[in-house]
């Protein structure tokens, strides 16, 4: 593998620590700004709404721009994003950060995937591909607790200068490693997102996405204030917590993909079942140290074990009714993802805020979580009807 890729990683390792830590450093972004939970919780919010809506139309509006200068852009981008954050006085000024940090963030990963694949030869791009995503996953493990840890101890806006420091080194990385001379695909319009959109059953499963996959959201986004609160851990313990939610993570992410490869559908069923079950099951372990560690492994082994199938299972729908458009259902599916996780940040800070409290998280996630096993189970249905109906064309002929 070229060590390009090493600069794409590291570049998607500052960019998965930046989206995640706040989960970390809510308890004290709210003291210090002075802000409830719920507000600091829209920190969370914004930051996934702002990759939503602005990745598809940036992609869209950079299509044309040559490769390398389009990812040195981004990484500016991104380190000014991090910079203003580390200087926020106030929450609005935060908030204005997390747009501009989640402008880079989806285009990114956009540009950055096929720019790993033009890396290597063909039989080694999903390879290249997965390596630069690597650096994404090793940020939930590591990145989050080390940022978490540093906001505790030094202040949160030292969390978003060193993660500032972190995206100049992927730039340098990019500067000196990535070749000038890239290979420029076809820009994707936004009448083509559009008519993709169009199609029922793609937005049928960006739905199963946004909620099935958000649902966990709901409680993770306000985990520290859960351990901190109901579990009865200090605030160091809780970067350490985060370790383990990493790690479960990751391991889950592997087992999701292995599981997803024959039948994603009924992967997914399973995977989401499980989820809302875990989530459910926290409601009552939070209260105990030992059952709330238990009971976390499981919720982050099954919180990204279900990606994989979830963005197969686009893939494959794409193949059956928008054959032109496979890249652009992909990449608006990663949209989906960030909806998700804005839909169930938002909707946890409202449940923290009424009478339920933050205590109700878990299973109010669990919900989301039985609303994406719902649209899955159906969606199925409609792929076994439309398998017969095409059995039933072919059989005359």
């Amino acid at each position: 593998m070229p060590l390009a890729l090493l600069a794409l990683a590291i570049s998607a390792y500052a960019i998965g620590t930046t989206e995640f830590v706040v989960v970390g450093l809510l308890p004290t972004v709210a003291t210090d700004l002075n802000v409830s939970l719920p507000m600091a919780g829209m920190v969370v919010s914004v930051y996934a709404l702002g990759v939503t809506f602005g990745a598809p139309v940036l992609t869209a509006l950079t299509g044309r721009l040559r490769r390398k200068p389009l990812l040195l852009g981004l990484m500016g981008v991104f380190v000014a994003g991090n910079l203003l954050a580390g200087v926020s006085p106030n929450y609005e000024t935060l908030l204005a950060a997390r747009v501009l940090s989640a402008f880079a963030h989806g285009v990114f990963f956009s540009v950055g995937a096929t720019i790993a694949a033009d890396l290597v030869p063909e039989d080694k791009r999903a390879s290249a591909i997965a390596m630069m995503f690597s650096g994404l996953t090793i940020a939930i493990v590591t990145g989050v607790p080390m940022g978490t840890w540093i906001g505790q101890h030094f202040g949160w806006r030292a969390t978003f200068l060193a993660v500032s420091a972190l995206g100049v080194i992927g730039a340098l990385g990019v500067a000196a490693l990535v070749p000038a001379k890239l290979s420029q695909p076809p820009a994707a319009g936004l009448g083509t997102q559009v008519r993709v959109l169009a199609k029922p059953r793609l937005l049928l499963a960006f739905a199963i996405t946004a909620l099935g996959y958000g649902g966990t959201f709901v409680a993770f986004t306000y985990l520290a204030p859960i351990l901190e609160t109901i579990t009865g851990f200090s605030s160091g313990t809780v970067s350490l917590v985060l370790v383990l939610y990493g790690a479960a993570i990751a391991v889950g992410n592997m087992v999701g993909g292995k599981l997803a490869n024959r039948n994603p559908v009924r992967a997914l069923a399973w995977l989401f079942a499980l989820q809302a079950v875990v989530l459910i099951v926290f409601t009552f372990t939070a209260s105990s140290p030992v059952p709330a560690l238990v009971t976390l492994a499981g919720m982050g082994a099954l919180a990204f074990a279900n990606v994989p199938g979830l963005q197969l299972y686009v893939v494959q729908l794409a193949q059956r009714h928008a054959p032109g458009a496979v890249d652009v259902a992909s990449a608006l599916n990663i949209a989906a993802f960030n909806l998700g996780i804005a839909a169930g940040a938002f909707f946890g800070g409202r449940v923290v805020d009424s009478a339920l409290g933050l205590a109700a998280t878990p299973w109010v996630g669990g919900l989301f979580v039985l609303g994406g096993l719902a649209l899955t189970l159906l969606s199925g249905a409609l792929d076994r009807k439309d398998g017969r109906r095409g059995e039933a064309v072919a059989q005359p002929a």
